[in-house]
């Protein structure tokens, strides 16, 4: 299994993941089509599926198009509201393409119907992967725009119980600025710092900082940290949907005092499982 990292619009991520034996591919959050459909000639692969995580523009605005030029493509997801949906997916539901499982696990908060994806393949000592969208980013988490802060920690209680080998693919490029909160947050982090120093090599880089693992986000994620004793003292609550409802407003209020960045990560990736980096490829 390999999966492509394909940035696209300001800081979205959309993903090509291909089963290397029957050469089947999955796409994930479709924003540019014919990008896509490029690397899938250049790859030599037969596109059968789109898995969408959620109805929000940057992450399904190119279902339609992509639909069109490839009549019979399955578009997948948990919300009504996507565009082009072929069959509406439920929490739980299991999906196969060739060799590679899918676990489709709901994990609303940024929507309501926010899915993320858990795949993985039998016998394979390469680790597992999951897509999550806008509901957990490297050393961040996406806004809770539809849902509670109740729902977002269930949400993320949920990802929590996958392995800690799990290769985290999120849906933007902000581990900067998240890094840079994070060390607000936690100051004598020493997971953070070295994370942060490591991001901002790969930011002067020009190249993604995806995937992370779940467990690294556990050492350097506040929004995975809200049963620690530092990130409890800094949001000054105790029960945790409450810790991550005062991380969230003071994030707001962080993102509001920081200047505008340079989005990252223009590099088009081709990585495998096991590697946290790769050399750019034409």
């Amino acid at each position: 299994m390999k999966v492509k990292v394909i940035p696209v619009l300001e800081d979205n991520y959309m993903y090509l993941v291909i089963e290397e034996i029957t050469r089947e591919a999955v796409a994930v959050d479709v924003a540019v089509p014919k990008r896509l459909l490029e690397i899938v000639g250049r790859e030599g692969v037969s596109l059968t599926a789109v898995l969408t995580t959620h109805h929000h523009w940057d992450h399904a605005r190119g279902n339609p198009e992509l639909a069109r030029l490839r009549p019979g493509l399955a578009v997948l997801g948990a919300d009504e509201r996507i565009f082009s949906l072929t069959r509406r997916l439920a929490h739980g539901e299991e999906l196969r393409f060739g060799a590679i499982h899918v676990r489709c696990l709901l994990t609303p908060g940024h929507t309501s119907g926010h899915m993320s994806y858990f795949l993985w393949e039998d016998d394979c000592p390469d680790p597992p992967a999951l897509f999550s969208g806008d509901a957990l980013s490297v050393a961040g988490c996406g806004s809770c725009l539809e849902g509670s802060a109740q729902q977002m920690y269930q949400s993320l209680a949920e990802l929590g119980t996958l392995p800690p080998e799990t290769k985290v693919f999120c849906g933007h490029e902000h581990t900067l600025s998240n890094l840079e909160f994070a060390q607000k947050v936690e100051p004598c982090n020493d997971h953070v710092r070295a994370k942060l120093s490591w991001a901002k090599k790969r930011d002067e880089d020009d190249v993604p900082t995806v995937p992370s693992t779940l467990g690294e986000e556990r050492l350097y994620n506040p929004f995975l940290r809200v049963a620690e004793e530092s990130v409890r003292k800094f949001t000054g609550k105790a029960v945790p949907a409450d810790v991550l409802e005062a991380l969230y407003k003071e994030r707001a209020r962080f993102e509001q005092a920081g200047e505008p960045r340079q989005p990252q990560a223009r590099a088009l990736l081709a990585l495998q499982w096991g590697l946290l980096s790769a050399a750019p490829q034409e």
